[in-house]
């Protein structure tokens, strides 16, 4: 089976899911595949253009269409739409991969692959404790639409496949492929006293509100990175804001543990990337997070700070414990690698790609 030349991939240019696009794309590189990169949500930022034009088999059409998780996205996911055909007609992919689901059911020429990241349905329930109200049926209507509408749906991790099939589904075919990620060469450094934790701090399904909460109780100071918003206190941390790759691989290095009690984390990028610097982790105690890092983390529950205290305190003084924990995670995170990424998609478009030419032989 020959591997397709030219991808179409769609990404949003806020959160882990351009992490996830580059990492991906670079691995790519090894099978000689071409990626035409669709950007959403809001225009490049200085760093992703960077990162963007050192890719060197990329090409960027960049936009700032909403996607259908943002507030009235409906027009521009319409214009959107007549834009991926254009990019369709310009480039002629091979296979598109599409990473939000709103355009899965486009007049493609191709085979699609749609990957899950998340979504707000299963968002709400594991943080609200319920249904999403009416006012997402549009939302739901247009994911499902995506999702059934797709020759393969992927998601990063067992649990969400299962969210998927069961909000959306039945699905077509599906399968689990984990993210990758690599961090860049660094100098060894010595760790330091500290607690590290990153994410949108006006995502509720970080709970990062919670480990800002118990800060002052800890016996060692707490740093938090990510876009700050109305309503998170930061009283007793060290706020940093919204920290560049470097500044971020650079405060992970040097940070003893990395804690996000999450209510909601399909994957969770951020925590690989604490694990490969040689963090202990703690973590919230949700399907997705067990599944990944069941005996490399300490676990709490995303609802009780009390517990989140004394797991981090016991970390702070047990320093063999935390050796552990920093080894068993560095041995956890050692598979999840940009070239395993790689090598399980390509395994996936050369099936999709060969059906599809059978299919045309056929008729």
């Amino acid at each position: 089976m020959s591997s397709p030349r030219t991808i179409q991939m769609s990404v949003d240019c806020i959160g882990g899911v351009w992490t996830y696009a580059l990492e991906l794309v670079r691995a790519l590189n090894m099978y000689g595949i071409r990626v035409v990169l669709a950007t959403f949500g809001r225009k490049l930022s200085p760093a992703q253009a960077r990162e963007a034009a050192a890719l060197h088999n990329a090409e960027v059409c960049e936009s700032t269409f909403r996607l259908e998780w943002m507030d009235e996205p409906w027009e521009d996911i319409a214009r959107a739409g007549d834009w991926l055909m254009h990019i369709q007609e310009q480039f002629r992919p091979d296979l598109v991969h599409l990473n939000h689901y709103a355009h899965g059911n486009l007049d493609w020429k191709a085979p699609v692959l749609v990957v899950g990241h998340s979504c707000v349905l299963s968002w709400w329930r594991a943080v609200k404790g319920g249904d999403a109200p009416e006012s997402w049926n549009r939302y739901a209507d247009a994911v499902g639409e995506g999702v059934r509408a797709a020759d393969m749906v992927v998601a990063p991790s067992e649990f969400m496949l299962e969210e998927l099939q069961r909000l959306y589904g039945p699905l077509p075919c599906s399968l689990v492929i984990p993210n990758g990620r690599a961090l860049p060469p660094a100098p060894p450094v010595a760790k330091e006293p500290f607690i590290f934790a990153s994410g949108r701090l006006w995502d509720h399904a970080k709970n990062i509100q919670m480990l800002c909460d118990i800060a002052r109780e800890l016996p060692w100071p707490v740093y938090v990175a990510g876009e700050i918003a109305d309503g998170v206190c930061l009283k007793h941390v060290v706020g940093l804001g919204q920290l560049s790759s470097a500044d971020m691989a650079s405060y992970l290095s040097r940070a003893s543990i990395y804690a996000l009690p999450a209510r909601y984390e399909p994957f969770g990028l951020s925590v690989l990337e604490a694990a490969l610097a040689g963090c202990a982790l703690v973590l919230g105690d949700v399907p997705s997070l067990r599944q990944i890092w069941d005996g490399a983390a300490l676990f709490t529950s995303p609802k009780d700070p009390c517990e989140l205290r004394d797991s981090i305190t016991r970390l702070i003084k047990d320093e063999t414990l935390r050796n552990n924990l920093v080894g068993a995670a560095r041995r956890t995170a050692a598979y999840y690698t940009p070239e395993r990424l790689a090598a399980n998609y390509v395994k996936v478009y050369r099936s999709m790609v060969s059906e599809k030419a059978e299919v045309l032989c056929a008729s």
